[in-house]
């Protein structure tokens, strides 16, 4: 890790918009402190009245560090949405350890706000450089969102999504796509 490597991650906080530094400073509070920040002062209108689901996710140096998120709202509100999944995608991502406050500086987050999703009946209605995909059979549910490194098809994106749920892809499962508002 280099100091220029530091340097561009502070840079891109510098200039994050609303809703990722909302997320950064939650992330930033609850790791050196324990503690979940409220709402702040003059944030813009959405995130006060919108409601949608929403994904945080952590990279470090490029690499996925944590990636938590809702598809269908659970908060009073997209700030709170936001919050709760900033928390939880720092400490509770099964894949990864929590994050601790040494690590701050080399840290990049996004926000995805989730439009409401569509179901669709073929995998030749995704595109997976604008759709993301949910897939459920019985109460499991597994979720891709579009446009990540390192999914190169349709298929891919199915698979890793029936994979997420547990859904074997020779069982029956219905499909559902949508599109996301990325803040970087």
């Amino acid at each position: 890790m280099t100091e220029a490597n530091v340097q561009e991650c502070l840079d891109k906080r510098l200039k994050a918009d609303p809703w990722v530094k909302l997320a950064w400073d939650t992330v930033t509070e609850y790791v050196t402190n324990g503690k979940i920040p409220e709402v702040p002062e003059g944030l813009p209108e959405e995130l006060l009245r919108k409601r949608a689901g929403a994904f945080v996710s952590i990279h470090k140096l490029g690499d996925l560090r944590g990636c938590i998120g809702t598809i269908s709202p659970v908060m009073p509100n997209l700030a709170e949405e936001i919050i709760r999944n900033a928390v939880s995608a720092a400490t509770r991502d099964p894949r990864f350890y929590p994050v601790s406050p040494e690590e701050l500086p080399f840290l990049d987050i996004s926000v995805d706000v989730l439009e409401s999703p569509e179901r669709i009946s073929s995998p030749a209605e995704l595109d997976i450089k604008r759709y993301g995909v949910i897939v459920s059979c019985g109460s499991r549910r597994g979720l891709l969102l579009p446009d990540l490194e390192g999914v190169d098809s349709v298929s891919q994106q199915i698979l890793i999504a029936c994979h997420k749920a547990g859904i074997d892809p020779g069982e029956h499962y219905t499909m559902e796509r949508f599109e996301v508002i990325r803040h970087y």
